[in-house]
């Protein structure tokens, strides 16, 4: 045992002997059991400890995301900082393709090349929804992003037309892609845009060392024209597409910028100097507080007076101005004259303010010339609630999924609502009137489980025999409980409940509380409630049981007497005076008595005239929902109505009509069943055995 301790520690054993050569003849035999290997202080490195299946793989796995996230290659923090341009020492282990051109690129620009801002977004495909590429594509093809206003067209490296659903097929097995924005600053005066793209797309080439497959469109939606390219993360052999952080971090910019520069040619001084007086009052983080951050010692920076040339001093004097605005906004403190102390919190102040103007110029864009107060919607308010329609909506991170809402509200506010990344925008069409909440409240089913939990456990066979006497037999009853359980498999892979055993569970006192604020925190803090996906003007003359009717015959909105609120009271009178001449409401003085059961008797009529039309175009009856009934077939299709939206359940025999949810979305051409009660629908998937009805 002894020789194979040696064995293992004698690589690290020289770097540790502790014993000095004893200074007295007589002691030799105290000097031999020294000299003796198994006396000498050998440590030995334990392997890095982390929770979880593989720990050393889980640590390593770490380090290098932190790497990644950071930009850089592993060693390089350890390097001392160069300038701009110099070549990088050191050794270090590179990953990826592109670390070397990520060392040459930019070599040769100076203070006054042009300036293109990249923002870089590598996309796990296996981890995000199952449409993600479809929905980034369509959404940089939205409408009104071209010069004219229209919509956005793909181009590729070779053609002008690319097609969407083609490049989305193509890297459908793909691991991730990249999502890249390129923003050059002289934008209006490069022009063509496409072009410029396809040359810096060709260096990318010539930099990785490999073709790559990439389309792109050009955006004139706002002040600084910019294009989005989607690149696939394959190579042109098929394999993993992997580039070095340190050529997504700055390569591929500097590449950016060699190439303005050489279209454009350099910035005059003029155009600098400009430049740089701009950021001198502007509520966002600049160049100028980077350069303030770099001088700084601690907290505190003393401006240097002694400026040789020109344009020394007339940099000192703009970083003089900037740290004065700087005190004027609370984020410095002046100690003496050219001598500041700044707050600690100034970059992320900055860098929140500047996140608030953006926000500020989205509302403005979306509600065009009307006037409103503007609010950003807090979600961790209690109870925060909106309603109102949609006037416009996006993504809030233009290069990920994480999309907004700006809600014209009935409170006559205009609010700013970031929502769920994984939030499918093309279920919220504009001017849709739609409730949104901070606050996710217990779900009944969660309610009925904590009720009916005994003890803290719950038997799905004493849940039917409960529900059978609550319910009665023309319930489907297992399909009731099955809804409950189904629940509870959900919140067991989350670690809320335990299962005991079949149809048995361990269930805790505050079940529904913790539930709830599992669905909150799994929504992101908000839930998105469509009432209704036509405008309010169309709503006034729809056949169909519309968001106006649930105000008229139920408790209404409090609606403010300007904006939208004002709008609203207007359509809810137009609709009274619609129901009125279509016999389905009756003035009495000043009171209007509208006709019993009129949601259900408009929602009726709505179905039964698209069943009309759909027996004309499938050769096959309409058969109505039936409460309590089971209702079996493949999902064919969905219709969004005035009612609300349904789903075309088909059954080889003929059709129904069942109220929508998004959960069924995916399922589109699948075996499903559902059971209606009212508005409450449960939905189970795949083939049930026995008679549908």
């Amino acid at each position: 045992m002894r020789r194979a301790y040696q064995g293992r520690s004698r690589c690290i054993t020289s770097q540790f002997r502790v014993l000095r050569p004893l200074k007295h003849a007589g002691t030799r035999r105290i000097a031999h059991m020294a000299d003796r290997d198994d006396d000498r202080f050998r440590p030995k490195v334990a392997p890095p400890k982390a929770r979880g299946r593989g720990s050393q793989a889980t640590f390593i796995s770490r380090v290098l995301k932190q790497t990644s996230r950071a930009g850089r290659t592993l060693g390089h923090s350890l390097q001392p900082h160069r300038a701009a341009g110099s070549p990088r020492g050191g050794k270090r282990k590179q990953f990826g393709r592109g670390h070397v051109a990520a060392r040459l690129a930019g070599q040769s620009l100076d203070a006054r090349a042009r300036r293109v801002a990249i923002k870089t977004h590598l996309v796990n495909l296996k981890k995000a929804s199952a449409r993600s590429t479809y929905k980034h594509l369509r959404y940089i093809e939205r409408d009104g992003v071209t010069r004219e206003g229209g919509p956005g067209q793909l181009f590729a490296a070779r053609n002008d037309a690319a097609d969407a659903a083609e490049f989305e097929q193509r890297g459908h097995d793909d691991r991730h892609q990249f999502r890249i924005i390129v923003s050059p600053e002289d934008g209006h005066e490069i022009g063509d845009l496409r072009a410029f793209a396809r040359d810096l797309m060709a260096q990318a080439e010539r930099d990785l060392g490999t073709k790559l497959d990439w389309v792109g469109v050009d955006h004139w939606d706002t002040d600084q024209p910019h294009l989005h390219i989607v690149v696939r993360g394959k190579d042109e052999h098929g394999g993993d597409l992997l580039i070095a952080p340190d050529y997504i971090a700055h390569g591929l910019r500097a590449r950016a910028c060699e190439l303005a520069t050489a279209w454009l040619g350099k910035r005059s001084e003029l155009e600098v100097r400009r430049s740089l007086q701009k950021e001198v009052a502007q509520e966002r983080w600049t160049t100028l507080d980077n350069a303030i951050k770099a001088q700084a010692v601690g907290h505190e920076i003393t401006v240097r007076a002694n400026s040789a040339t020109a344009d020394e001093r007339f940099r000192t004097g703009l970083l003089v101005g900037r740290l004065e605005r700087l005190a004027d906004m609370g984020l410095a403190t002046k100690l003496a004259p050219l001598q500041y102390r700044l707050r600690p919190d100034m970059e992320a102040t900055l860098r929140s303010l500047g996140e608030r103007g953006d926000i500020i110029r989205t509302i403005q864009r979306a509600m065009g010339q009307a006037r409103r107060e503007y609010v950003a919607f807090d979600h961790n308010a209690l109870h925060s609630r909106i309603i109102g329609r949609i006037a416009g909506r996006g993504f809030a991170e233009e290069l990920s999924d994480r999309g907004y809402l700006v809600i014209d509200g009935v409170d006559g506010r205009a609010h700013y609502v970031p929502l769920p990344s994984d939030t499918d925008l093309s279920t919220l069409p504009p001017n849709a009137i739609v409730e949104v909440r901070g606050d996710a409240n217990p779900r009944p089913v969660d309610r009925n489980i904590e009720a009916l939990a005994d003890g803290g456990i719950y038997h799905a066979q004493r849940h039917r025999a409960v529900a059978r006497a609550r319910l009665g037999d023309g319930t489907d009853v297992d399909a009731y409980v099955q809804s409950h359980v189904r629940r509870l498999e959900a919140l067991r892979r989350v670690g809320i409940v335990d299962r005991i055993e079949e149809g048995v569970w361990r269930v805790p006192p505050d079940l529904a509380s913790r539930a709830a604020s599992y669905d909150a925190q799994r929504a992101g803090g908000v839930q998105v409630a469509v009432h209704s996906h036509l405008s309010i003007e169309q709503q006034v003359k729809a056949e169909g049981s519309t968001w106006l009717d649930q105000q008229l015959v139920g408790k209404p909105e409090s609606f403010a007497i300007h904006g939208f609120g004002a709008e609203a009271r207007d359509a809810l009178r137009a609709r009274t005076e619609y129901l009125i001449e279509h016999k389905l409401a009756e003035r009495r003085g000043q009171r209007v008595i509208f006709a019993r059961d009129l949601l259900a008797t408009l929602r009726r009529r709505e179905l039964d005239e698209l069943a009309r039309k759909l027996e004309v175009e499938m050769g096959r009856p309409y058969r109505p929902t039936v409460d309590g009934q089971r209702i079996s077939g493949v999902y064919r299709r969905s219709f969004a109505l005035a009612s609300g939206r349904f789903a075309l359940i088909d059954d080889a025999t003929g059709f129904s009509l069942v109220p929508w949810r998004p959960a069924i979305d995916r399922r589109m051409g699948q075996p499903l069943s559902a059971v209606v009660r009212g508005a409450f629908v449960s939905w189970d998937f795949g083939r049930t055995r026995g008679p549908s009805r």
